[in-house]
Parts: structure tokens; C-alpha cells; sequence
């Protein structure tokens, strides 16, 4: 069994605070501007991660060795510019930003529908950012969020940041307890966000093929809206240049049971088509620092 994600993500409380006191005093710019010796300190000092993102580049993406180093270089610092942008836009700074939405009318008269809504994105971009951007509707957001990401490094944000409308679900594995407020929130009608691309339980996984080989991923998002019978949202906020930042919306096609494959499979593989294309398109923005791939 390869080497899973830890349920943890990224980063020390003193990177986070040097950068968010960083933007408060010297600006944006000036952060981008340190983010570039920091860069280069992540390549040898995190060899998991960089090992993990190499092989993505030159196993999945079948780069060159030239072309895999710069993704690398790319890779990191678009995660350091995101991270900087949800401090920023969370400080009160969202004016120094642009977005653009696809499918948006389409999304909308989903979210106004007389049902609750599953939106799974995935560690690619920046999928939180968006919450701010949903005025109302962001009030019935409610972020699926394991325990351990949820702890010291979201604290810190959320305490450097201006108040959140969205709420959020943390996940535990020793209780069921997260199952049941899901499914409150979405008999309320309200809209339930999961992260599609990481699991901790290895007992609840489904497989589908995805950027050439097969991969595994958490049954639950796919499983629940099938029992559910509620929309899914395939939903990504990716960044551009110029603090330019793109949201897609992907509403997943209605799917049946059948002899040949179950529903929650069906839903699977529409939602690894639509990353595969969303990844393709921004490959420097997967951001997921462990052998993904057996």
C-alpha cells in the first residue's frame, strides 16, 4: 500500500505569520517578491513533496526533465501566491483582485433550486476563496474539513482574516458525527462543499482512471449524493496571471443505476474527466504533496 495523505496540510505557524504581517506592513507585491526565496528553500528542505510533484510532472504529465524542474519551481510558488491572495482578500484587500465566473447563471439556478447541493472541488486552486463572492448564499455553505486541517494553521488564518459567512464540518474518524450534520445541512437545503481528491479511511475508496492511470478517491461525496438525489457542483477557483483568478462550474449530468455501473461510480468518473480537463489547462495548480498515484 503506497504512502497516503496524513490528513494534515502544509506549512508552520511562523511562515503563516511572518507573511501575513509581511502584507499588512509592506504590501502584496512585497510578499510575492519574498516568495521567491522561499521557493527555492522548499525544493531540497520538503522531499516528499517535491519527490511526489516530480513524478506527477514527469510520470503524468510526461515532461521532460527541464520542463518537470519548472513546474516544480511554478508549482510552489503558485501554492506561496494563493496562500498570500486568501490572506489578503481575507485582510480586507479582495478590491486589488479581478474574477471571472463560468457557468455562473447555470450554478445560480442550481443553488436556487428547492434542494440542498453537493459542490466537491478538489486541492487544486484555491476553492475557498470563492466563499466571499457568494453574498447569501454563502450563509448556507457548509466546508467538509478533516480535523487535522482544521486545526493550528486554520486558526491562524481565520484569526487574520475578517469573519466568514460559510460554515464548517470537521470530519473525525472516531465518530459519525459529521455524517449526521451533513445530512441536516442539506435536508435544510443548504449547500454542502466537499474535497473530492483525499481520503483517510482506505476502506471507503472507489477507483477511476484519471491522467492516465488509476487512482482512488473517497467514496463518500459520491455515494451520499447519490442517496441524497440532490445537484452536484463540480466547482474550481483558479488562479491566472495579473491576480486574476477563474472560477469553473461543472454541474454534473443526472446519472441512473444500471447492471454495468452504480451511481456514486458514475458520478466519480464525470468528476475525474472534468479535474483531469481543469488540470491540463493549469497543471502547476495540483497540490497534493504525497504519492497520489499507487
Amino acid at each position: 500500500m503506497p504512502e497516503t495523505w496524513k490528513g494534515k496540510t502544509r506549512g508552520g505557524t511562523f511562515g503563516y505569520m511572518f507573511f501575513i504581517y509581511m502584507i499588512r506592513c509592506l504590501g502584496i507585491t512585497a510578499a510575492y517578491g519574498f516568495l521567491s526565496l522561499v521557493v527555492l528553500y522548499f525544493i531540497p528542505f520538503a522531499p516528499k513533496a517535491t519527490a511526489s510533484t516530480w513524478q506527477y510532472a514527469r510520470n503524468r504529465l510526461k515532461y521532460g526533465r527541464a520542463k518537470a524542474a519548472g513546474l516544480l519551481l511554478k508549482n510552489y510558488y503558485r501554492l506561496g501566491q494563493i496562500l498570500i491572495d486568501k490572506v489578503a482578500i481575507g485582510n480586507g484587500m479582495a478590491d486589488k483582485y479581478h474574477f471571472e465566473f463560468e457557468n455562473y447563471q447555470a450554478f445560480l439556478n442550481v443553488l436556487n433550486g428547492n434542494t440542498g447541493v453537493i459542490m466537491i472541488g478538489a486541492h487544486v486552486g484555491n476553492w475557498e476563496i470563492g466563499a466571499p463572492f457568494f453574498d447569501e448564499y454563502g450563509k448556507k455553505i457548509n466546508i467538509v474539513m478533516f480535523d487535522a486541517e482544521h486545526e493550528r494553521i486554520k486558526e491562524i488564518l481565520e484569526k487574520n482574516a475578517s469573519t466568514r459567512d460559510y460554515k464548517i464540518i470537521p470530519v473525525n474518524e472516531d465518530n459519525l458525527t459529521h455524517v449526521f450534520r451533513i445530512t441536516e445541512a442539506l435536508e435544510r437545503k443548504e449547500y454542502v462543499c466537499f474535497q473530492g481528491d483525499r481520503y483517510l479511511n482506505k476502506e471507503k475508496l472507489l477507483s477511476s482512471p484519471f491522467m492516465g492511470k488509476e487512482a482512488e478517491f473517497p467514496m463518500g461525496p459520491f455515494l451520499l449524493a447519490s442517496k441524497m438525489r440532490v445537484p452536484v457542483v463540480f466547482y474550481f477557483a483558479m488562479r491566472e496571471a495579473k491576480k486574476n483568478y477563474r472560477f469553473h462550474f461543472f454541474i454534473a449530468e443526472a446519472v441512473v443505476h444500471t447492471k454495468e455501473k452504480r451511481v456514486e461510480q458514475a458520478l466519480l468518473e464525470q468528476y475525474t474527466q472534468t479535474l483531469e480537463k481543469i488540470i491540463r489547462q493549469y497543471p502547476e495548480q495540483w497540490f497534493n504533496y504525497y504519492p497520489f498515484w499507487a
